[in-house]
């Protein structure tokens, strides 16, 4: 499969060569690539704060991202720090009440996802120790297959919410961005305007290791480096 895709999609020096002729040049592109966390403190990151960016991202999706970010605050406080062990406690009634809070976004269902996502956590780090250990350990050569463990098992955590919780926590990962999607299919990559199938998720995965192998970088600035040639 992979000299296939390699005579299909184009060498990734020339994909970086365009981000840094619509960018401003070298440097400047390096200053917009994302933080990418190490193995050791993506380790050492608290189920707490897994599920705080879960639901960030959760109520981001659809919606004004900079309304969610000015309440976050009050997020917090009033889901107590999202401890899981104490989130899997609340009633029913409790979880109504906060679903018709004023302080934070009043979703009903984007709340109740905050229970469903501390017991995967839980779950998960029942078998890895941590969650933080667990998505740590994951290799990148596999991304797709941990976008499906959290599309399936999560809650709201499909697509690029739960690409975009990874990416914000410091996983090295890329995120099929609009911007992204249109970069491979310029490149050559037989996919969807909107890919989802597994097909067109093998061929992306294939062809970011691919351009991780040929460059040597995180798969998070190769992902950005993708979206910032198409020109934003």
């Amino acid at each position: 499969m992979t000299e296939a895709i390699s005579s299909q999609v184009k060498r990734f020096k020339k994909i970086q060569e365009r981000a840094w002729a619509q960018h401003g040049g070298e440097k400047l592109v390096r200053k917009l690539m994302p933080a990418v966390r190490g193995p050791r403190p993506l380790a050492k990151s608290g189920d707490d704060r897994w599920l705080a960016e879960m639901t960030r991202c959760i109520f981001q999706a659809g919606f004004v991202w900079r309304v969610v970010n000015q309440k976050w605050e009050d997020f917090e406080d009033v889901f107590f720090g999202f401890p899981p062990d104490k989130i899997i406690m609340l009633s029913p009634d409790q979880l109504d009440r906060f679903a018709q809070n004023p302080r934070i976004i009043r979703n009903r269902q984007k709340v109740l996802t905050v229970q469903h996502n501390a017991r995967f956590i839980l779950d998960v780090a029942k078998e890895a120790g941590s969650f933080g250990k667990f998505i740590s350990a994951w290799p990148g050569e596999d991304l797709v297959g941990l976008f499906q463990l959290l599309k399936k098992r999560g809650a709201r955590l499909g697509g690029m919410t739960g690409q975009r919780v990874l990416r914000n926590m410091g996983k090295d990962t890329y995120i099929v961005t609009g911007d992204v999607t249109r970069c491979l299919q310029r490149e050559g990559l037989d996919i969807s305007g909107s890919p989802s199938s597994k097909r067109e998720y093998a061929l992306i995965q294939q062809t970011f290791n691919d351009w991780h192998a040929e460059s040597g970088l995180p798969y998070s600035h190769l992902s950005r480096i993708a979206a910032l040639s198409m020109g934003d």
